[in-house]
């Protein structure tokens, strides 16, 4: 197997981390309570956010005063973070915690700006430094990189691998070709600037990768806040934070970050959660359709777990995969996809618009129209910093937000979409109440006329 498919599909081992169906039942649960009187009891948004910002400050200030006494501002860094990594995790994840819970917009958080004046560029960092010495071997193998990285076009961020992070590569893999090097290098950069601060309150990141699979932005990463600290894509856990150079800022990482593998690649490759979606998408011919990128740019699919299945229960669903049921099964499932707008928890992505959009703070609402003939999804997204809330049609919840693929993205959810119906010339959505095989053949019916199987 070439190494362009080895890394993603090793990344996706720890990356795309679903919960087992005990935490998305409590998920469910949880989701249909009431937040009004925890809401209640939360500290105002002044309190919290100079709670936030006091300790990322804090944070970069002890970095400071080592860097204060040395010659190289990343070394310094990667240093006190080797020497003092559990502490500095525990407060980074702590202050992500508290956003997590608490912060009102990612954009009121003030960069917290260095003690030291830089004199470095983000290039002259990484290549005078003996943590990174490998991807400064790797940057310079193109002069646009090169320029890139010195330039002052824009305030940069760099996730920077340091060596180690190298190391995991199995020797035996075979040498990844410059094309498919370059595109990981691009995939560690971000022509925006996102100190610390604003990663900790920012679920994905622009990178200055573009693919014309995903739409007219460019690729991202998704940042995570976990037992293991603050993360990007799940895996590659953040090591040094805020070092900052005259065009920007770099973050020390301990793992590459590899671009991403198509939805339907993700899909196949978890099927302890996802067996029942993939059988459904192959018997109705769809996962093709989803993985032909030649007919669609970029896309969102709404994936229903193994337990969102069951919820159905055995009656439905031994209707739905049989042989006369399957018409009924690729009508219910093209529901749950969406072609040509690729919609993350914070950013949005339309094929026909000529600009990507950041969704703003507070309350946001869309319809995507759906493989499903003139059907929609009504999407409100509720953000506040770094809490966000996903709800389709008023009644299901995106569970685990962002799986970033390269043709678009996966937003997993807690159950079964099924397509609303018409009483007294309103459109009624389904609830999760008790349906019976008829009750969604009604529902599916108007749809299923023309379908061919």
């Amino acid at each position: 197997m070439k190494l362009t498919q080895i890394l993603p599909l090793a990344a996706l081992t720890t990356a795309f981390v679903i919960p087992d169906e005990q935490v998305i039942s409590q998920i469910a649960i949880e989701s249909h309570r009431s937040a009004d009187s925890a809401f209640d009891k939360l500290p105002s948004k002044d309190q919290v956010l100079d709670k936030v910002e006091h300790t990322v400050d804090k944070i970069g200030h002890k970095f400071d005063e080592v860097v204060k006494c040395s010659h190289h501002a990343l070394d310094s860094a990667i240093d006190y973070a080797a020497e003092k990594g559990s502490d500095v995790t525990k407060k980074v994840q702590q202050t992500g915690f508290d956003a997590s819970s608490w912060m009102d917009s990612a954009n009121e958080i003030t960069a917290s700006n260095p003690h030291h004046q830089p004199n470095m560029t983000i290039y002259e960092l990484v290549a005078s430094s003996k943590y990174t010495t490998k991807l400064a071997a790797a940057i310079n193998e193109y002069p646009d990189l090169v320029a890139l990285l010195n330039g002052t076009i824009a305030n940069y961020t760099v996730f920077a691998p340091i060596d180690s992070a190298f190391e995991k590569i199995p020797e035996d893999a075979p040498k990844p070709s410059k094309e498919f090097l370059k595109k990981v290098l691009l995939y560690h950069v971000s022509p925006e600037f996102y100190p610390a601060g604003k990663v900790l309150v920012t679920h994905t990141v622009p990178t200055a990768l573009t693919v014309d699979t995903v739409g007219i932005g460019p690729q991202r990463v998704s940042t995570n806040i976990g037992l293991r600290g603050l993360t990007v894509n799940f895996y590659s856990r953040i090591i040094a934070i805020d070092i900052f150079g005259t065009n920007g800022v770099i973050h020390g990482i301990d793992s590459l970050l590899v671009p991403p593998p198509n939805a339907v690649d993700i899909i196949q490759f978890l099927p302890g959660q996802f067996s029942t979606l993939e059988l459904g998408l192959t018997k109705t011919g769809l996962l093709s359709v989803i993985n032909d990128t030649s007919v669609h740019v970029g896309g969102t699919v709404f994936a229903p777990s193994n337990f969102a299945f069951q919820k159905l229960g055995p009656k439905i669903n031994g209707f739905l995969f049989s042989s006369y049921g399957q018409k009924y099964l690729k009508a219910l499932l093209e529901y749950h996809v969406v072609a040509n707008q690729t919609l993350y928890s914070d950013a949005y992505y339309a094929a026909s618009s000529v600009d990507a959009m950041d969704i703003p703070k507070g309350l946001f609402h869309i319809d995507l129209p759906t493989l499903l003939k003139d059907k929609s999804l009504s999407i409100n997204v509720g953000r506040y910093g770094r809490l966000i809330s996903i709800k389709i049609n008023a009644f299901s919840t995106v569970t685990i937000e962002d799986g970033i693929a390269a043709d678009g993205v996966i937003q997993v959810v807690s159950d079964v979409l099924v397509p609303p119906k018409r009483i007294d010339r309103m459109e009624k959505h389904w609830e999760g109440e008790e349906m019976t095989v008829d009750e969604l053949k009604e529902r599916l019916e108007p749809y299923v006329e023309d379908v061919e199987l």
